[in-house]
């Protein structure tokens, strides 16, 4: 018999996660598939009969709909790493290669054959969406950043790994933006000589902790194409930029609507993603009693 155990986020803390790593009653040479992510540890053994709630289990997870995230594609790569490693270091049991294998398969289908994963779940994906869907070419654009952060720096990532090339970075402290732009082989410029950069972008993010508006109409080159995205709270961007002929500019309140939009589009998705699993549960279930009938 195929079991599993799962000490996750939705019921067990940082710290007992943490402890159960270190005290998990596996035996080391014993064949196991090993799981470890930030959020989950899983352990799966045994083998001969895999029941229905330990495949329905698995096909849920590498599917995201175990994830904090409803759809996340993460997963899908980290069990398959999980697998792989156990596959290199054990002679594993046939059901469990049965049951890994089928779960990549469902994983794969579920995200063809519906929209689970599709849609930005946070500021920095969402504004990167905006980018896409607004037709920037991201390999020419130029693209300026204001704010050194943690924020800026997953849009600096999601950005070159889009293609983008030509980012220019600044920051209240220039030694904080030279930092951030040698790390991602950017070029990090004086806040004092914003308007010089921004006048030749075609992309503008913004999301610094000022206090106050720091781009105001007089730094913006009327006429030229400009996308604008304010993702600072308090807003960076003078509301009265939008009315500069060229600029399309976009605020947090946008951008959070289009989350919440994303987020529920994944909801009715998941009806469509727990269909397909049930179904390749029973695909799973009556191949194992075709098998044994075999035997």
């Amino acid at each position: 018999m195929v079991k599993y155990k799962s000490v996750s986020f939705k019921d067990f803390t940082l710290s007992e996660r943490e402890s159960f790593l270190q005290t998990a009653e596996v035996r080391k040479e014993e064949p196991h598939i090993l799981l470890q992510t930030c959020n989950r540890i899983e352990i799966y053994t045994g083998d001969g009969e895999v029941s229905k709630e330990v495949a329905r289990y698995l096909f849920r997870l590498v599917s995201g709909l175990e994830s904090s995230f409803v759809g996340e594609t993460a997963i899908q790569g980290q069990v398959k790493k999980a697998y792989l490693e156990a596959k290199e270091r054990f002679d594993l049991p046939c059901a469990l290669h049965k049951l890994f294998q089928r779960a990549l398969y469902v994983g794969k289908r579920v995200r063809s054959e519906s929209a689970l994963s599709q849609g930005a779940m946070s500021h920095s994906q969402a504004a990167i969406e905006l980018i896409v869907r607004e037709k920037i070419a991201l390999h020419q654009a130029l693209i300026t950043v204001l704010g050194a952060n943690k924020l800026n720096e997953d849009v600096i990532r999601f950005l070159q790994s889009k293609g983008a090339s030509s980012l220019f970075l600044s920051n209240r402290s220039y030694e904080k933006a030279e930092a951030l732009a040698t790390k991602y082989d950017c070029r990090a410029f004086r806040l004092d000589n914003k308007r010089d950069f921004i006048s030749f972008s075609d992309v503008l993010i913004t999301a610094t902790s000022a206090p106050h508006v720091i781009i105001r109409p007089e730094h913006i080159v009327p006429g030229r194409p400009l996308l604008i995205i304010d993702l600072a709270f308090p807003r960076d961007v003078d509301p009265a930029v939008a009315n500069i002929p060229g600029v399309r500019l976009f605020d947090l309140e946008q951008i959070e609507a289009r989350i919440a939009k994303n987020r529920e589009a994944r909801r009715n998705e998941t009806e469509q993603a727990e269909r397909i699993i049930e179904e390749e549960v029973d695909r799973l279930v009556a191949w194992e009693l075709r098998a044994t009938s075999y035997k």
